[in-house]
């Protein structure tokens, strides 16, 4: 608060015939007391109450978002899949609103239906490469659709390129004189949105129809990698880990790979155990799944025999052949990860942007969420299956 404010609606000295005005010591101000007792004012108590009620409604949030994904989970496939069709909308929403000049924008009618326009292209392009198959195995029951269908996915390439010439086309069309940086600028903004929102994510989609095993884990290791770091760094936090995110520690660093790490290999424990996580969607139904389990979700028994005292209640142990790769894609996502979250850092700076949006209550909007799972939850899928390849090579089970 300025002087100015300060003294707004005070009387002066010289005021009421220059009697003394008493003033009284506002609530709000911190005694020079409690400022020595608390290192100078660097830790007040004021500041650790807000810390504290801002950890909280993280946490509430938190519980939210994990019971909601948790329930999408269990409804299948399907369901997944739109909730990251929605997440994909809100992330471009949020990122398009970016840099955006009201002024320029009135001028411009139609200009971000024009953006929509090569998202949605983009969309219909991704997913009907990667969901073909299942669309076609869940119309093969009716003859006309199934014809329709697979016309369109023969030519859905060119559909979708002349959809992106039609876009290219309107965008020179709309083309207005002193505004054409502005409008070049948006324009090439719009396609990196669309290579941040599609480029992972639309990887994670095939590998979800493949099995929600090789989905869930990653992400379920991105969320724990996030979590943890918050905690220790919370609580254990000294040492800066990198400017662009201050608040981000070395403890929280470490704490958090430690955490992922175990995490991703008892997870995998628990998780490749059930079927309907771990069998292949062949269409876009949304019924229960039951299969062979591949050799990578078959247990192996390791006696325990001479490692431990006789009284230990186990004489051995259970392991899948999948959570050796576990343990490489925890440590992929405990060291990958968090540079997805570095890396917006940087782009929320560039634009003096707190967070991208402000539909989380503690988090931010939906990109802030999604930051490490868009860097790094598709790449750690194809990472996992390249694992998953070469440990079938290796042991000729493929």
């Amino acid at each position: 608060m300025s002087h100015r404010d300060a003294s707004a609606g005070v009387p002066s000295s010289s005021s009421a015939g220059g009697g003394r005005v008493r003033q009284r010591r506002r609530s709000s101000e911190v005694p020079q007391e409690v400022n020595k007792a608390n290192g100078g004012g660097a830790h007040l108590l004021i500041d650790d109450k807000s810390k504290y009620k801002s950890m909280w409604t993280r946490i509430r949030s938190s519980v939210w978002m994990i019971g909601g994904f948790a329930f999408i989970i269990y409804m299948g496939h399907l369901y997944i899949w739109a909730m990251i069709v929605v997440i994909q909308i809100f992330m471009a929403m949020e990122l398009f609103n970016l840099g955006r000049r009201a002024h320029e924008d009135r001028h411009l009618p139609g200009f971000r239906l024009l953006n929509w326009h090569f998202f949605f292209t983009v969309m219909l392009y991704v997913y009907g490469r990667f969901l073909s198959r299942q669309l076609v195995n869940t119309v093969t029951s009716d003859k006309f659709l199934y014809q329709l269908v697979s016309g369109l996915i023969k030519y859905q390439m060119f559909i979708c390129y002349f959809l992106y010439i039609a876009g290219i086309v309107c965008f020179i069309l709309t083309l207005k004189k002193r505004m054409y940086k502005y409008q070049f600028g948006r324009f090439a903004w719009t396609h990196m949105i669309l290579f941040v929102v599609f480029a992972q994510s639309s990887f994670t989609v095939g590998n979800i129809f493949e099995g929600i095993f090789w989905f869930l884990l990653p992400a379920s290791l991105i969320v724990i990698n996030d979590i943890a770091a918050y905690f220790f760094g919370f609580f254990f936090g000294r040492t800066p880990l990198i400017k662009l995110s201050p608040k981000k520690t070395w403890e929280g660093f470490i704490g958090a790979s430690v955490t992922t790490i175990i995490s991703a290999f008892v997870l995998a424990n628990v998780m490749g155990r059930f079927q309907w996580l771990t069998c292949p969607r062949k269409d876009l139904s949304t019924g229960w799944l039951y299969c062979d389990p591949g050799p990578m979700f078959k247990p192996k028994y390791y006696s325990l025999e001479g490692w431990l005292p006789d009284w230990f209640p186990w004489n051995e142990v259970s392991v899948l052949p999948v959570q050796k790769h576990a343990l490489a894609l925890g440590l992929f996502a405990s060291s990958i990860a968090p540079f997805g979250g570095f890396f917006a850092s940087g782009f929320k700076r560039a634009f003096k942007i707190k967070d991208f949006g402000d539909s989380i209550p503690g988090h931010g909007g939906i990109t802030d969420r999604m930051d490490c799972q868009s860097w790094a939850d598709g790449d750690g899928c194809v990472f996992l299956h390249l694992l998953s390849v070469i440990h079938c090579n290796s042991k000729h089970f493929c």
